[in-house]
Formats: C-alpha cells, sequence, structure tokens
C-alpha cells in the first residue's frame, strides 16, 4: 500500500463512523458500559485494599517498660527495636505524655478530682511500635518479649490475623470479579463488532473483488474502530470521574463512623486520574480497532 494511500484511508475511516451510524452507535454504547463496569470493578478492588490498609496501620504493639529503667536501658531498648526487619516505626511514649492524654478526655469535676494524682503519675514509659507485615505481627511480639527492660508486651495478633484474612479475600474476591467482567464484556464487544462487519460484508466483498489488497480494506475498519474505542472511553472516564467523585464526597465527608475505620484512605479520583485515563483510552482504542480489524478477517476470504 502506497503512503499517499494512507490519508485517504483514515479519510474513509472517519466518515464511516457517521456513515453507519446505528451500529457505531451501539458500538460506542457497549463498549463505554463495558469499560465501565471493568474501571469501577478495579476502582473498587483498589479502595477496598485501601480500606484494609487503613485499618491495618491502625495497629501497633505496645511495649510496656520497667518502672525505673534508666535511660541508657531505654536507648538501648530503642536500638534493638529498630533494629528488627518487621519494625517500621517506633515511639516513644513517656507517662507525662500518657496522662496528659487521659486529663485531656477528662471533665471538670474528673480533673479536680485527679489533681492529687499529678504528682504521682501510676501510668508505664511505653513504645509505640508499627509493623510493616500483619502476618508476622506474632513473631515480632515474640521477639520484642526476650529484650531487656520489657516488663510486658500488648498486641492485637488476633485481630491481625483477621484482617490478613480479610485482606487476601478481598483480593481473591476483586481479582475474580475483573477477571469475570473483563471475559463477558470481550465476548459481548467481540459478538458486536462481528455483527457490525458482518452487516457491511458486501462492501467488504466487492473491495476485494475488484483488488484491493487486504490492509487497504482493514485500516478504514481500523481507523473505524479507534475513533468509536476512544469517543467511548473519553465518554467512560468521564462518567467514571463524576459518579466516583459523588461516592468519593459521601463516604469521605459525610459517614464520620466509617472514616473511623479507615476510609480517609480512600484514593481520591485527582490523585489516580493520570492512570485511570490512561488505561481508559488505552484499552478502549485497542478494543475498538482490534476487535473491527479482527472481524474483518473472516470476509476477506473470497
Amino acid at each position: 500500500m502506497r503512503v499517499s494511500s494512507v490519508g485517504y484511508l483514515i479519510k474513509q475511516g472517519a466518515s464511516s463512523v457517521w456513515k453507519n451510524r446505528m451500529m457505531s452507535f451501539a458500538s460506542f454504547c457497549i463498549l463505554l458500559v463495558s469499560l465501565m463496569l471493568v474501571g469501577f470493578s478495579v476502582l473498587a478492588g483498589l479502595n477496598m485494599s485501601a480500606i484494609v490498609s487503613g485499618i491495618e496501620d491502625k495497629n501497633e504493639i505496645v511495649v510496656i517498660l520497667y518502672d525505673g529503667i534508666s535511660e541508657e536501658q531505654t536507648d538501648s531498648l530503642l536500638v534493638q527495636l529498630n533494629s528488627l526487619s518487621n519494625v517500621s516505626e517506633v515511639k516513644f511514649y513517656s507517662r507525662e505524655e500518657a496522662w496528659a492524654s487521659i486529663v485531656e478526655d477528662m471533665s471538670e469535676e474528673e480533673k479536680s478530682f485527679m489533681q492529687y494524682a499529678e504528682n504521682d503519675n501510676p501510668l508505664p514509659d511505653t513504645y509505640r511500635v508499627k509493623v510493616s507485615d500483619l502476618e508476622l505481627m506474632e513473631i515480632t511480639t515474640s521477639q520484642i518479649k526476650t529484650f531487656g527492660g520489657v516488663e510486658s508486651v500488648q498486641s492485637p495478633t488476633s485481630f491481625a490475623d483477621a484482617l490478613v484474612s480479610i485482606r487476601n479475600i478481598v483480593a481473591l474476591i476483586s481479582s475474580a470479579v475483573i477477571l469475570a467482567l473483563i471475559i463477558v464484556c470481550l465476548v459481548i464487544i467481540s459478538n458486536t463488532t462481528r455483527t457490525s462487519v458482518h452487516a457491511r460484508r458486501k462492501e467488504i466483498n466487492i473491495m476485494k473483488y475488484v483488488g484491493a489488497t487486504n490492509t487497504f480494506i482493514r485500516v478504514p475498519f481500523f481507523i473505524e474502530g479507534m475513533i468509536i474505542g476512544i469517543v467511548a472511553a473519553a465518554g467512560a472516564l468521564l462518567l467514571t470521574r463524576f459518579a466516583y467523585n459523588e461516592l468519593y464526597s459521601v463516604l469521605n465527608d459525610q459517614l464520620s463512623l466509617i472514616n473511623v475505620i479507615g476510609t480517609k484512605s480512600l484514593y481520591s479520583f485527582d490523585s489516580i486520574a493520570l492512570p485511570v485515563t490512561v488505561c481508559y483510552l488505552g484499552a478502549g482504542t485497542f478494543i475498538g480497532a482490534l476487535g473491527t480489524t479482527i472481524s474483518t478477517g473472516k470476509y476477506l476470504k473470497v
């Protein structure tokens, strides 16, 4: 095929979208809905994982130190804690800070009643330790118990095990749903493009009989499918953005109870806009162009 023919074929492909507007509109709708279904499934799975991760971040191991431990022992314990491979962060929480935190939540009457205990603080110094992998929390807890200066260790190991199970289940279900939707959408899109091309089989056969090459016939269909795919992807992206922002606003601003358990970890659309846009446009263009091009192959064998 000559280079001079490329411009002509592109124009033919673009004009075919309007000439066959009914079938183009059907392909557009199917592709738009399919992209939105898969896109929302991926975003839902992504945010479910973020919520679970947000809850995981609230878990920590509380290391209670012996009363009267020296500053040298406290510093040595800090070094030991930071040396553990599963420890991501260590914070010292003094008895004075703990007492101030308790007093802050008291009423005025309770503060007056507890003034006598201000100089006889019964609370211990502690280290608050965050772990990198919840699955290793129990092992990390056992390691910390062997360190000198540690009176006791408190860790939500049962809750951590439950969260790990929830995270794995969410990942498995999300992957299964997304895979199923992708397969269903590809089948539907394939049937739609096949129907669209079938309706124009005579046009393809005539071009083939007068000597047109396979590439010459396929290129306009490729351009047509690509245009439909891009427009469908743009429409799906706009609808997804609108719906996602509305849902994000409700969950993140109005449901304060849910915010407590982790929806502050939800992704805002602006934070993921670039990869979502690239995926939508890439998927729409690829599926639209490839679908129509492959569907023409059956009618090129004359």
